[in-house]
C-alpha cells in the first residue's frame, strides 16, 4: 500500500469515527448562518453552520450523520477553515471543488494541505458527491453573505 493511500485512509477514518467540530450552533446568534444538505444516493444529512464577521469565520461547525467520507470530509472542512478570511476559505473550497470534479487538476499538497488525501475519492464517483457535500454547503452561505442573506434559500442537494 503507498504511503498517500495509507495517509487517506488514516485521516479519513480518523475524523470519520472522531469528527472535529461536531456540534449544532445558535443559527440566530448574530452573523451566524446556516446550511442544510442532502446526499440522497448515500443518505448523508447535514447542518452547516458558520459565524462571520464579515470578513472572518470565528466559528464553523457541523451536525449530521453520513458515512465516513462525509463525516470526514465536514469535519476536516471545519478544522481546516475555522479562523481563516473568507478570501482564504473562497480559494481553499475552489481548490479542493475543482480537485474532486475536474479532468486533469493535479493534487496540490501544499495548497490544500491535509485536504489533498480527498483526491483519492475522485477515483470513486459516487463517493465524490459524499466528500463535496458540506462544501457545497459552505458555498451556498458564503453566497448568501454575498447578498446580505442571513440564510441560503434552499438546502443543498447532491444527485
Amino acid at each position: 500500500m503507498s504511503d498517500l493511500r495509507a495517509l487517506y485512509q488514516s485521516l479519513i477514518m480518523d475524523h470519520g469515527k472522531n469528527p472535529r467540530n461536531k456540534r449544532p450552533m445558535d443559527e440566530h446568534g448574530e452573523g451566524c448562518r446556516c446550511s442544510e444538505g442532502y446526499n440522497p444516493l448515500c443518505g448523508d444529512k447535514l447542518k452547516l453552520y458558520a459565524k462571520t464577521d464579515g470578513d472572518k469565520l470565528e466559528d464553523l461547525s457541523f451536525d449530521g450523520e453520513g458515512c465516513a467520507i462525509f463525516t470526514a470530509s465536514s469535519s476536516m472542512l471545519t478544522e481546516v477553515l475555522k479562523g481563516r478570511s473568507i478570501e482564504e476559505i473562497r480559494e481553499v473550497a475552489n481548490s479542493y471543488l475543482k480537485m474532486l470534479t475536474e479532468e486533469d487538476v493535479k493534487l496540490d499538497p501544499e495548497g490544500l494541505g491535509k485536504l489533498a488525501v480527498f483526491g483519492g475519492v475522485k477515483e470513486f464517483p459516487a463517493r465524490v458527491k459524499c466528500a463535496t457535500l458540506p462544501w457545497r454547503a459552505l458555498e451556498a452561505i458564503l453566497e448568501a453573505v454575498d447578498e446580505g442573506r442571513e440564510t441560503p434559500d434552499q438546502p443543498v442537494i447532491t444527485e
